[in-house]
């Protein structure tokens, strides 16, 4: 069997994403960081699916449900999803406002920052009539969606608010 660089970043990417969670999402919140993830994965999965369908972006390498959907399974409905429960468990709640618009920035960065190298270097993602700052975009706004949906659920935050 034959495995490409692309097949390799999928397969270690997932791997990474889904063994992290044993050692990164608290025991105490495992509640709450399902609740994020199934949340993220409703978000994506639209989101992708209708940039796909609108020709804006296309996965010429997917590992899971080839002939099923032209979106990556793989970053729409685990990689993203995961990061969202990280960006959710680690905000900065007690932090100054800089610092909280300082950590979307740099989440929203970093994720863009390397999907922009798999763009650039891969076939993983190919963009057409998409550009890295509709990634970003999305990624703050959901990010931002998901946020105020965890922190409403758990009446983190008061619903008159």
């Amino acid at each position: 069997m034959c495995t490409s660089l692309e097949q390799i970043i999928l397969i270690a990417s997932c791997v990474i994403t889904i063994v992290s969670i044993f050692f990164l999402v608290p025991k105490d919140k495992i509640r709450e960081a399902w609740l994020i993830f199934l949340f993220k994965q409703t978000l994506t999965w639209s989101i992708g699916l209708y940039v796909v369908q609108k020709g804006r972006i296309e996965y010429p390498i997917r590992l899971f449900f080839e002939k099923a959907t032209g979106t990556s399974f793989e970053f729409e409905f685990i990689i993203y999803p995961v990061l969202c429960v990280y960006f959710n468990l680690y905000y900065p709640q007690k932090g100054s406002s800089f610092i909280k618009v300082g950590y979307y920035a740099v989440f929203c960065s970093a994720i863009t920052a390397f999907e922009a190298i798999l763009e650039k270097n891969t076939l993983l993602i190919k963009y057409i009539g998409w550009s890295w700052y509709w990634t970003w975009l999305t990624l703050f706004v959901t990010f931002y969606i998901s946020r105020t949906f965890y922190l409403w659920f758990f009446k983190k935050i008061p619903l008159n608010k």
